[in-house]
This record gives C-alpha cells, structure tokens and sequence, in this order.
C-alpha cells in the first residue's frame, strides 16, 4: 500500500513509500481493528518533520510515515473486538504507551519516559497511507453525523485537554466558576480553544496578529466571542477593560507573550501554555512583581501537550455540541483539501504557502465512496 513518509535526519525528504497491508493478527489475541484511512490533517509538526527538525523511525524501517491528524472506517474486525463493526467512523489516538507509571494507567500523554511513541511523529508510523490496524485501546469512534468535520478531532484535543487541565487543577478551590477568558493565538488551536470555552458558557477574548475581517476573526465572532488585534490592543491594555481573566490558554509560539500573560493572569486564574517554542529569545520581565501577584493570589500555571483517549472523546462531544450550538462553524475550517497520497509535494506546499489556511488536509479515499462501501 502506498505511503507518505520521510527519512528522518534528511531535510525535504518527503516522498511516497510502499508498505505491505497490515494484517489484523499484528495485534495479539484477536483484538486487532483494521482501518481505512479516509482522510488526514497536515500541520506545522508536519512540516517540522519535513525539515528534518525532529522525528525517528521504527525499529526496522529507515523511514516515518507521517500524519497524526487522521479519520477513517472500519474495514475488518478481530474475533475478539466487541467495541466496532466494519463501517463504523473512528479515529485514533496520537501517543502509545512507554513504560513508565503513568504510561501503565492510560495516561501516556504524561509520561516521564525520555523516549516517546506517536503515531507520524516519533518511532511509530502514521495515518498518511490507505490502512492501519490498532487496538481498540486507542481507536475513538466517531457518529456518523460528524463524518465531514472529524478530521478535526486530533487537533480539537489538545485544547480539550488544557481545558480540562485547569478545570481539574480548579477543584481545590472547592469552588470554582470561571467567568472570563483570554485565548493567545487565532490559528486552529486558538480558534478550537475559543469554541471549547464558548461552549462552557465563558466571556471570551481571543488575540491574533492579523487585522479583522479576516476568516479566522469571522470565525471567532460566529461563537459569540471577541477578536482582537494586539496590534490594536496588546494584551497588557486589553486586560483591564476584558478581564480579569480566570483562564487564559497560550497558543501563539511566541513566548514572550507567556509572561505579558502571567501579568494579566486574575486571581485563582489559570494559564495553559499550549505553544512549543524553540530558540534562545530572552526579554526582561517584572519578575518581582510577577512572583508575588502569583503568591498572593494563588495563580497556576500549566503546561500541556497531546493528549489520551479522554481528551479524544471529550473532542467528540464537544464537535457534537458544536453542530448545535453554532450549525457549519467547524466545517468552516476545512479550508484547504489535496487530494491523493501520490500530491505530497502539493500537501506540504499548501501547508507551506496557502494564504488564510486553517485546516489543510488529504482526503486519501472519498467519504461517497466509504458510504457506498458502509451501506
């Protein structure tokens, strides 16, 4: 079957690979699931990858297949597999078990392993090919009315988890209804943080570079939230007219703004710093006073990345609350589909190059044609 992958260490290696079909016995005692991919996300990991800038190989393999972000349908089932039939929608999840404590309880997303395991990403191959087999452990079934927007659901989890970070870190304040929030960041991450907080019924103020109207500032008023430019108001500014902010969620990659929002941050407020920045940037900040408002009024700051089946799950209900709540908003960020596994070159120069992107992706096989197939 074919594939995209690269040969991690080279820069601009991506090309199409052939990997033989995998075999639903590939997982142990009649619990393998096989997939047909029908669709994967590409992102700034993607591209990241592409350039060699991190990234290993399988055991065996001199090449990655990438792509993490994925969608597709069941095609065969294992004797032992009571959790699907062939047809339904599923996606699976990013990060698979090392062996650490927290690996062994299903939270490999908070492993303290130094090696990590991530489907596309690191040591496992990816979605970026036509079939898959996995576990049920790590596969999330998707209802059929979310098919359109459910690649989607890989990226939705990272702030799904964040979110649900702060909320659970909350609970020792016995007390805690958040009003009020900031997110740093328009870009897909920012705009899914924005939905997720508009859902939970929070006041929202979401930052971006860029001067509105713009898609992705239309898209953050159609959820009832506020756009704002920093060039217009810098967040130091904006705080004192939208806030106090009881969450605010980074996700600008620009780290400086981390501690302009630890400034900002109210009291028994929390900071979720979503961004991986790389570099050696150094600023001056009010360390002071930054240190003693955090004492004083007990500020948390959390950083979060990937993320497990909780936060897959919590990623689906929160796309099905969405086609209710705001009909069309998540299908607005679908901006830019390729189509076939053999235009790699034109996935990564999409990915690379399109103006207004949010959400670029391959559809590998059409959803018409899995439906046909299902039916």
């Amino acid at each position: 079957m074919k594939a995209i992958a690269v040969f991690p260490g080279k820069p601009n290696s991506m090309h199409l690979a052939e990997l033989p079909k995998p075999a639903l016995d590939a997982v142990p005692d009649g619990r393998g699931v096989l997939v047909r991919l029908l669709r994967c996300g590409v992102d700034g990991t993607d591209k990241e990858i592409n350039a060699a800038e991190y990234g290993n190989a399988p055991a065996g393999y001199d090449f990655l297949v990438t792509g993490h972000e994925n969608f597709g349908q069941v095609e065969a089932v294992g004797p032992n597999v009571t959790e699907f039939r062939p047809g339904n929608y599923v996606v699976a999840t990013v990060r698979r078990p090392g062996g650490s404590l927290y690996d062994r309880i299903g939270t490999y997303d908070m492993t303290t392993d130094n090696e990590y395991f991530e489907r596309g990403i690191n040591l496992r191959h990816g979605f970026l090919t036509e079939y898959y087999v996995d576990d049920p452990e790590y596969i999330v079934k998707i209802p059929d009315g979310l098919r359109d927007v459910a690649v989607i659901v890989e990226p939705l989890s990272v702030p799904e988890k964040g979110i649900l970070q702060a909320y659970e870190i909350q609970r020792r304040l016995r007390v805690w209804r958040p009003r009020k929030a900031a997110v740093l960041g328009a870009g897909t991450i920012g705009l899914l943080a924005t939905m997720i907080l508009r859902l939970r019924g929070l006041d929202v103020t979401t930052f971006g570079r860029t001067s509105k109207p713009y898609l992705n500032s239309d898209l953050i008023e159609a959820l009832d939230a506020r756009y704002l430019t920093t060039q217009d108001a810098p967040l130091r500014e904006a705080a004192p007219a939208y806030g106090p902010f009881d969450i605010i969620y980074e996700a600008t990659g620009f780290s400086p703004l981390v501690f302009e929002a630890m400034e900002v941050l109210g009291k028994n407020g929390v900071l979720v710093l979503a961004s991986v920045t790389g570099g050696h940037r150094r600023i001056e900040v009010p360390a002071d006073k930054i240190n003693l408002d955090f004492v004083l009024g007990n500020k948390v700051m959390v950083g979060t990345v990937n993320g497990n089946r909780e936060h897959f799950e919590a990623a689906v209900r929160d796309l099905a609350l969405a086609a209710a709540e705001y009909p069309g908003w998540a299908a607005r960020l679908l901006t830019h589909p390729v189509q076939g596994l053999e235009r790699h070159q034109q996935l990564m120069e999409t990915l690379s190059t399109a103006k207004g992107a949010i959400k670029v992706f391959m559809e590998i096989a059409p959803l018409d044609a899995a439906e046909r197939k299902a039916g």
